[in-house]
């Protein structure tokens, strides 16, 4: 009698109907005798609308009464599961995140989970029940409902896995596992029957939707090996385990496309030991994470000056314009300028490691289809690029294309 962890995303129970999809799929795994913990997102769209409902009433409510609101879409969800399966003849109950156990720290909107005590659901497991958890959540040592962050639901899903010593943890998602890249941008992507964690870091980390960054994270340090695979069909889905060698063999393993980016420029900063800490620092201490940096110096007449870049999410654009725009008579830059209209484009493959002439090639690529790139970030694994928005689908076919086939 195996004990599986599975999570379902916002789409695999956005309806009633879909809802009831699920609590069948469940059901069968509950009849072969496996007891399961059932991790739910919210309802497709549900947290948009939350969030939009709140910046309708202020552009930057307090981050405390957001975790507050967006934490009630997961709970429908649970309800409505194990309602759904209450109504097959299959005992379930529902537990918030904190009712699971799930501790974490006092950062709202992006709280990080501490440690997690399962009492409740060993006891419901115990009893014979399916253990329906709101994933996204957690409660601090205080008691202060705190959500995850987009896409926390993985990490609930991976951290109770790892909590619970499940033999096994599935996410289900709307597409049959990890893939290639965005069928929906590249039509020639294919999907992948294996990937290691670091690769599947790098592409979560580059704006890959498939997974969110920390679970991944997460898996790696604790082990805990995963498959993503469809909730719609039951095809093989993709496992996510630690490198093996045969997995050099593979140059490129996939290409991420992420338009979830924004660019901050500080014109005329001066060129003197701790300006860059100071402005990082700032960033740091808001809880917003900085993604691409590059900084010029000058070499004209006059005192030395340099133009600082970096990119965050979208999401912190209001958040980090504020920090910025604070800073600027102990940063003592000249001008700053923001970009909306940017993406970035990403290879990823442990390959390349053991290659050589992947950048040359990616960068020969996107000459070719006439895209400029405006910033570059690499990694041991991974070369990343920012790109005008306008031209990334062409740039991310093109060079899926050049690698991939």
């Amino acid at each position: 009698m195996a004990l599986i962890v599975q999570k379902f995303g916002g789409t695999s129970v956005g309806s009633p109907e879909r809802i009831k999809n699920v609590a069948a799929r469940v059901a069968q795994h509950r009849a072969r005798g496996d007891r399961l913990v059932v991790v739910v997102s919210a309802m497709s769209g549900v947290t948009d609308q939350l969030i939009r409902l709140a910046k309708d009433i202020t552009p930057l409510p307090a981050e405390r009464e957001m975790d507050m609101l967006l934490a009630t879409g997961e709970q429908q969800t649970i309800a409505l599961t194990a309602i759904a399966l209450q109504a097959i003849g299959v005992a379930a109950v529902s537990l918030t995140g904190a009712q699971a156990g799930i501790t974490t720290d006092g950062v709202h909107t992006k709280a990080k989970i501490q440690h997690i005590t399962p009492k409740q659901v060993h006891a419901w497991l115990d009893s014979g029940h399916v253990v329906i958890v709101a994933g996204f959540q957690g409660q601090t040592p205080e008691g202060q409902i705190t959500t995850l962050g987009r896409g926390g639901s993985d990490l609930t899903a991976i951290a109770l896995a790892s909590a619970l010593k499940a033999d096994l943890c599935q996410i289900y998602t709307d597409v049959d596992g990890v893939y290639t890249a965005d069928p929906r941008v590249v039509p020639t992507a294919r999907k992948l029957d294996e990937i290691s964690y670091d690769e599947l870091l790098e592409l979560a980390g580059a704006g890959a939707k498939v997974m969110q960054l920390r679970s991944v994270e997460f898996a790696k340090k604790f082990g805990v090996i995963f498959e993503v695979r469809s909730s719609m069909n039951d095809h093989p889905g993709t496992i996510v385990k630690e490198e093996t060698r045969s997995m050099e063999d593979v140059v490129i393993r996939g290409v991420s496309l992420d338009r979830n980016q924004a660019k901050f420029t500080l014109t005329g900063v001066p060129d003197r030991p701790g300006v860059a800490a100071r402005v990082f620092k700032a960033l740091a201490d808001a809880a917003i994470n900085v993604d691409m940096i590059v900084q010029n110096i000058s070499h004209g007449d006059g005192a030395p000056t340099t133009d600082l870049s970096f990119t965050v999410d979208k999401p912190d654009l209001a958040k980090a314009q504020k920090v910025i725009t604070g800073l600027q008579g102990e940063a003592g830059y000249r001008q700053l300028l923001v970009n909306e209209k940017i993406a970035k484009l990403s290879i990823v493959g442990v390959g390349m490691r053991s290659h050589s002439g992947v950048a040359a090639k990616m960068f020969e690529t996107l000459a070719k289809a006439g895209v400029n790139i405006d910033m570059i970030s690499t990694s041991e694994i991974k070369i990343s690029v920012a790109i005008d928005g306008a031209r990334a689908e062409l740039a991310a076919q093109s060079v899926h294309t050049a690698f991939l086939g």
